[in-house]
C-alpha cells in the first residue's frame, strides 16, 4: 500500500500534508504549559508526589535569595525530568542557570518557558536576551532585548532604558571582539590543581614558581561549612612548579586558613608576601602574611587608608612595594567599586588613597587589579568600558605619568560572563584566571592562557608571483617565520644566597639602587630557610644591587638596562663571604670615565656602602686594587689601574676614613678573572676590588 502511494504524485502530496498536519497539531499541543496536577498525571501519582516535593524544596531556596538559586537548581531539574513542559518551572530553571557558573544553557529553558506560555513573566523577554548574550549569541540577544523594549514601551523608566542600552552596547562590543579573536591557548590546568569544587582567584609569583588559589573543596580548615549556600568555606591552597609541572596542590594551613572564609587576592612578585581577603563583620578587608623561612606569619590587617569601613576586595603592589593599587566602594568613588592607589612615604607609612579617576574607573564596578612587575602595566576587571558583558579584563599602561585608555584584552579570554582576577607571568607569555568553561571539572576551574603572538603570514612562492597576472594557482605556500613575542621590558633577577664557606642558605637584605639618582628604590630579603630571592628590574635604569648580612661582606651587582631592553630572566646565585683576613670583594658599582680615573657619580652608593663597612668594623684595614683587561700596553694598563685605585682611596679619605687603614695598588692586566677573548670577559676583568689586610 505504501508503495502505491509513493508512486502516485497526488497521493504523495496528500500523505505529506497529513504528516504536516499531525506535526503542527503536536507542536500546538506542546505550546501549552502542563501543570503538575493529578488530571495530567493520573497514572503516575507516586512520581507526581515526588516531583511536587522537589518543586517545594526548590521554591523554598528560590524565594530566599539569588545566592541560593544554584542550590534550588538540582531540585528543579529532578522535577523537570518528570514534567519537562511546565512553563513556570522552565523559567525558574533558566533563571537559576543565569545565577550559576553554567549560564550558557539558560536561554534554552527560558525560550521554552516563553514557547509554552508567552505571558509567563513580565521580564521573560529581557531575561531571554541576557541569556543569549551569556552564550555569545549576540544577534539573538539584541533581538529579544529590543522586543522587550517594544513590548513594554512607556512602562520603562530611565534606569530600565539605560540597562537595556548597556546590554545592547555589550552585545555590539562582543560581536566586534569575536571577529578578531586573540591568538591564545586557553587550557584547563591539570587535575592536581582543579577539583570538582569551585576553584578560583589564582595568584602567582613573577617567575611562575608558586601558584596559590582559593577553593571551596571538602576538608576545609576547622571543617568550616557555609550553611547559607550549602558549601564548604573558602580555604587557600598552594602549589609549586618543579621541572615545569605543578605539584599536587595542598592546603596552605594555619595561620592563614581559619575556621571561617579565607581567600587569596594577591601575591608579591617574589612570592614572599601573600594578601588575603576576609569578610570582617560584612565590610571585607585585606590582610597580609609573610613567608618566614618555611612558615607563613599570622595575617595582619592592612591599615587605613587601605582598609576602611567600606568594602575592599582586591589589591596589587608595584615591583618595589612602595605603591599599592586596591579596590574599594568608599563614598568618594565614581561608581560602585573603584580602583585607588597610595604610596609609602619616607617613614614607611601609607599616604592618602587617591582615586585613579574617570579614565580608569567608570560608573560601574571595577575589581581584580593586577600590576605587572614592570611597574607600569595594570590589568583590571570592569563592568564598564567596552565590556562584552559582566566583568571583562582590561589593560592600561602608564606612560609619561598618564594612564592609557583601557584596552579590552579580547576574546576568547573575555566572554559575556564575568572575567575577574587575571594574573600574568613577568614574561608576558602565560596568564591565569578562573572560569566556568565547558569541559571543566568543577563549578569554576583554573585555566592557563598561553599567548601565541601574531599569526604567521602566507607568502606566494616565486613561481606564483610570475603566474599571478595570468591565473590564481593553487599551490603550496611558504610561511613567514613566527613573529617574535615581545615580552614586558623587565629583567627578573633570582637565585639563592648562601654562606661561601658552608653553602648554607642565608637570610640577607637586598637593596635595589638607582645608581644615577643614588637612591634606594626598594629593599627585599632572601628567604631564611631556602636563601631564595627574586627581584624585578624594569628596563630604563642603571641598577646597583647590594646584598648584605650581619658578619658578612656585602656583595654587589650592576645591571644597566636601557629603556628598550626586552624581557630576560637572570639566575645569579650569591655566596657571601665572612669578614676575614685575605677575603676579596669585587665592587661592581664603581664606575670611571672612559680611559680615565675620574669617579662617576653613579659610584656614590657603592662607595657609601664601603664607608659603612669600614665604620662598622673600625679596626679593619683594606687594600683597594685596580684591574684592567689586556687591551693596550701593560705599562698603560698598570698606570690606569693604579690611578683608579688611588681615586677610590682619596674619596674614602675625603669622607673621614683614616688613611692609615687604606692602601691602593694597581695590578693592570696581570690578574684576569675571565677570558680576554670576549667583551663579556674583558668587562669582568675591568674591575675594582678590595681585600681585607687585617681586622
Amino acid at each position: 500500500m505504501l508503495i502505491a502511494i509513493v508512486n502516485n504524485t497526488s497521493m504523495k502530496k496528500i500523505f505529506l500534508n497529513l504528516i504536516l498536519l499531525v506535526l503542527s497539531s503536536a507542536t500546538f499541543a506542546q505550546t501549552k504549559s502542563v501543570e503538575f496536577s493529578k488530571d495530567n498525571f493520573s497514572d503516575r501519582k507516586e512520581q507526581l508526589k515526588e516531583a511536587k516535593e522537589n518543586l517545594k524544596r526548590g521554591d523554598e531556596l528560590y524565594k530566599q535569595s539569588e545566592m541560593l538559586f544554584r542550590n534550588a537548581l538540582p531540585f528543579y531539574l529532578k522535577a523537570q525530568e518528570f514534567n519537562p513542559n511546565n512553563s513556570e518551572l522552565n523559567f525558574k530553571i533558566g533563571n537559576c542557570l543565569l545565577h550559576s557558573a553554567d549560564k550558557s544553557h539558560a536561554w534554552e529553558y527560558i525560550q521554552k518557558a516563553i514557547d509554552l506560555n508567552p505571558d509567563i513573566h513580565p521580564e521573560a523577554e529581557y531575561q531571554l536576551g541576557c541569556a543569549y548574550q551569556l552564550d555569545d549569541q549576540f544577534d539573538k540577544a539584541i533581538q529579544h532585548l529590543n522586543a522587550y523594549r517594544t513590548k513594554n514601551g512607556k512602562k520603562l523608566g530611565d534606569a530600565d532604558i539605560a540597562k537595556l542600552n548597556k546590554h545592547i552596547a555589550e552585545c555590539n562590543s562582543g560581536k566586534e571582539l569575536i571577529k578578531n579573536p586573540k591568538r591564545v591557548f586557553v587550557d584547563l590546568l591539570s587535575g592536581s590543581i582543579n577539583s570538582k569544587y569551585p576553584d578560583y582567584v589564582p595568584v602567582i609569583s613573577a617567575d611562575e614558581s608558586v601558584l596559590i588559589i582559593t577553593s571551596r573543596r571538602e576538608g576545609s580548615t576547622g571543617n568550616c561549612f557555609d550553611e547559607f549556600i550549602n558549601e564548604p568555606c573558602e580555604d587557600i591552597y598552594i602549589s609549586s612548579k618543579i621541572n615545569g609541572e605543578w605539584t599536587e596542590i595542598k592546603n596552605i594551613g594555619e595561620p592563614i586558613n581559619t575556621d571561617r572564609h579565607d581567600a587569596t587576592i594577591s601575591l608579591s612578585p617574589d612570592g614572599q608576601s601573600l594578601y588575603i581577603y576576609r569578610d570582617d563583620k560584612g565590610d571585607g578587608n585585606i590582610y597580609v602574611s609573610n613567608l618566614v623561612g618555611n612558615m607563613w606569619s599570622k595575617p595582619e590587617k592592612l591599615p587605613d587608608p587601605i582598609n576602611t569601613k567600606a568594602h575592599e576586595p582586591s589589591i596589587t603592589l608595584s615591583y618595589d612595594g612602595k605603591t599599592v593599587y586596591f579596590v574599594s566602594n568608599r563614598e568618594d568613588g565614581l561608581g560602585g567599586h573603584d580602583i585607588y592607589y597610595c604610596t609609602k612615604n619616607e617613614k614607611g607609612k601609607w599616604g592618602k588613597a587617591i582615586n585613579m579617576g574617570p579614565g580608569i574607573n567608570t560608573q560601574y564596578d571595577e575589581d581584580g587589579v593586577f600590576m605587572m612587575p614592570d611597574g607600569k602595566t595594570l590589568y583590571f576587571s570592569s563592568k564598564g568600558h567596552n565590556t562584552m558583558g559582566g566583568y571583562d579584563i582590561f589593560k592600561t599602561v602608564l606612560e609619561n605619568g598618564i594612564w592609557s585608555t583601557p584596552e579590552n584584552i579580547g576574546y576568547p579570554i573575555n566572554d559575556a560572563d564575568d572575567d575577574v582576577f587575571f594574573v600574568l607571568s613577568a614574561s608576558g607569555r602565560r596568564g591565569y584566571y578562573a572560569a566556568a568553561h565547558k569541559g571543566g571539572v568543577g563549578e569554576k576551574d583554573i585555566y592557563m592562557i598561553t599567548f601565541l603572538g601574531a599569526e604567521k603570514e602566507p607568502l606566494l612562492s616565486t613561481e606564483d608571483n610570475l603566474l599571478a597576472s595570468v591565473t590564481a594557482p593553487v599551490k603550496e605556500t611558504s610561511v613567514k617565520q613566527a613573529v617574535e613575542i615581545k615580552g614586558p621590558q623587565i629583567t627578573l633577577l633570582k637565585g639563592i644566597i648562601t654562606d661561601a664557606f658552608t653553602n648554607k642558605p642565608l637570610e640577607a637584605t637586598i637593596e635595589l639602587i638607582d645608581n644615577v639618582k643614588n637612591e634606594v628604590l626598594a629593599t627585599f630579603k632572601s628567604n631564611s630557610a631556602t636563601g631564595k630571592y627574586l627581584v624585578s628590574l624594569p628596563s630604563g635604569k642603571n641598577y646597583g644591587i647590594s646584598v648584605k648580612a650581619d658578619n658578612y661582606l656585602f656583595h654587589s651587582e650592576n645591571f644597566d638596562l636601557p629603556a628598550n631592553a626586552d624581557y630576560q630572566e637572570v639566575t645569579k646565585d650569591i655566596a657571601l663571604k665572612n669578614v676575614s683576613v685575605g677575603t676579596k670583594i669585587v665592587l661592581k658599582n664603581i664606575f670611571f670615565d672612559f680611559n680615565k680615573s675620574t669617579l662617576r657619580p653613579e659610584s656614590t652608593a657603592e662607595l657609601e656602602r664601603l664607608i659603612k663597612l669600614l665604620n662598622d668594623v673600625p679596626n679593619m684595614r683594606i687594600e683597594i686594587s685596580g684591574h684592567t683587561d689586556n687591551k693596550g700596553s701593560a705599562e698603560y694598563n698598570q698606570k690606569l689601574s693604579e690611578s683608579r685605585s688611588k681615586s677610590v682611596v682619596d674619596y674614602l679619605v675625603s669622607k673621614g676614613v683614616n688613611s692609615g687603614r687604606l692602601e691602593f695598588k694597581g695590578y693592570g692586566l696581570t690578574q684576569p678573572i675571565a677570558s680576554n677573548d670576549t667583551e663579556e670577559g674583558r668587562q669582568e676583568n675591568r674591575r675594582t676590588e678590595f681585600k681585607i689586610l687585617s681586622k
